[in-house]
């Protein structure tokens, strides 16, 4: 998924954007550098939690020594890594909105190995040149694959990307590069940056909870941690089985609109008591005004068991998708937290401030 270059005026699904993690970078995102991604329809406006105990000094450590482990600007925009299209094919089913595309890349034979975690992006530059002459500047894709890659083989990174389309002087514009990746073909060759991105990774312990709020393509780093926890060859090869509890909630325009629920639905069926899976439909569920149901509906829903999940230290929020996502997700927040006379506006820093709060919005 990848950031937009325009406002989105189209429903559809989401590329998500990423922390940038060089100056570089960050200034090429300040002046455009953002992720083609689109949300699934504009959202509505939208006995107490103990806050959560400050992390000591050697929990810092931890953290930050574990950080420092992530591999990050391997290869960058005047050395990109060249690699190779396995596979490009839609993800959406018939009468769905738009187009999202899977996509996957051999990343095998780098010097150094092109490695990544869950939860980073990479760039990609498309091919050719902008209307000066000069060449497209990098667009950053959240990674839909595990470390291992599709193939479990640790040779490949996969992206969810969707066309990007946006109004300019009264005509349809598609977004350069997710045009170019849907497009391209198997034997094309690609130019990739990076890996980057320390925000979304996911937490050490087996125990962990993972609550995922993501709508459209935001939910390539939800398919990565979900394929972690649950593939049964990423579980042989990580040494890493996931023991604590998971919870996805999706959001989507339609039924044909929701990406990898096959995947979802049979992790759900084998993994019951590990793995909840909650949709928000838009434009085929209602929410109890009688409105289009949105995640900040579901949110509400379920706004007890998510904030029992929350007392626990070892409880993660991971929240992916547009930016105008945000106020609703905020708003349920506020108003569940008020009805365990909890302060959402005082926890919600308390709970980044302790690396469990990690949110991506463009």
């Amino acid at each position: 998924m990848a950031y937009s270059e325009a406002s989105v005026v189209i429903g559809g699904l989401a590329h998500v954007p990423v922390l940038i993690g060089t100056f570089w970078l960050f200034q090429n995102w300040r002046s455009g550098l953002v992720k083609d991604i689109s949300d699934n329809e504009p959202p509505q406006a939208a006995a107490p939690i103990s806050p959560p105990a400050k992390p000591s000094s050697t929990a810092d450590s931890v953290k930050k020594a574990a950080h420092q482990s992530v591999p990050v600007n391997l290869y960058k925009p005047r050395t990109p890594f060249i690699g190779t299209v396995i596979e490009n094919y839609s993800l959406l089913k018939e009468g769905a909105i738009g187009r999202v595309n899977h996509i996957t890349f051999d990343i095998s034979g780098g010097d150094p190995d092109f490695n990544y975690v869950e939860g980073q992006s990479i760039g990609i530059i498309p091919a050719g040149e902008d209307a000066n002459g000069k060449p497209h500047k990098i667009r950053l894709y959240s990674i839909a694959s595990t470390r291992h890659g599709d193939n479990f083989e640790g040779n490949t990174v996969s992206l969810c990307v969707r066309q990007l389309q946006y109004e300019k002087d009264g005509a349809t514009v598609d977004g350069v590069c997710s045009t170019y990746l849907c497009d391209i073909a198997p034997g094309d060759k690609v130019k990739i940056t990076g890996p980057v991105g320390k925000e979304m990774l996911l937490p050490e312990g087996e125990d962990a909870n993972v609550i995922m709020l993501a709508t459209g393509t935001g939910i390539a780093p939800m398919r990565a941690y979900l394929r972690r926890m649950f593939e049964q060859k990423e579980r042989q090869k990580n040494g890493w089985n996931f023991k604590g509890k998971a919870w996805l909630f999706m959001g989507a325009p339609k039924t044909a609109n929701l990406l990898y629920d096959a995947d979802f639905e049979w992790y759900k069926s084998q993994f019951s008591e590990n793995f909840l899976y909650t949709k928000a439909i838009s434009r085929e569920q209602t929410n109890t005004k009688g409105g289009r149901m949105y995640i900040q509906d579901r949110v509400l829903e379920n706004a007890s068991e998510i904030f029992g999940m929350i007392e626990d230290s070892k409880t993660h929020i991971y929240l992916c998708g547009l930016k105008g996502m945000e106020p609703g997700i905020d708003e349920a927040m506020t108003q569940a937290a008020a009805a365990k006379g909890i302060n959402w506006s005082e926890l919600r820093p308390k709970l980044k401030k302790a690396g469990r709060w990690h949110v991506e919005t463009y």
